[in-house]
This record gives C-alpha cells, structure tokens and sequence, in this order.
C-alpha cells in the first residue's frame, strides 16, 4: 500500500474511533454549551468539529471541557 493510502486509511481510522468514544455523549465546552454529541465532522480547513444537540453551529472538539461517559 503507497504510503499516502496508508495515512489515509489511519486517519480515517481513528475519525471512525472518534465517533464512537464521542456520538451521544453528554460534553460542556469551554464557553459554557452543553449537550449530547451528535455529529463529528472532518473539516479540511478546521480539523475535527463536533455539533451538539440543542446548538446551532459546529465546534472544534479541542473545546470540549467535559465529557460524561
């Protein structure tokens, strides 16, 4: 496997174990909303961006400051 296949493929892995440790988890982020995870989103320009239920808009996961399992 070329070596740009084979990043992708990890990147793409570890979006996928992302979703699954985060979507439908109960987070606050730094400025206070709160709510359940219900999206991750790969964004070329921002990175990886979550959508919380209740919120409109889409925040950079490094601003989550709790998450409940």
């Amino acid at each position: 496997m070329p070596r740009a296949q084979e990043r992708a493929s990890a990147i793409l892995r570890q979006y996928h174990q992302a979703e699954a440790e985060l979507i439908g988890k109960a987070v606050v982020l730094t400025d206070g909303k709160a709510g359940t995870v219900e999206q991750l989103i790969l964004d070329e320009e921002h990175g990886l961006r979550l959508s919380i239920a209740g919120h409109l808009g889409k925040w950079p996961v490094s601003t989550i400051k709790l998450l409940q399992g």
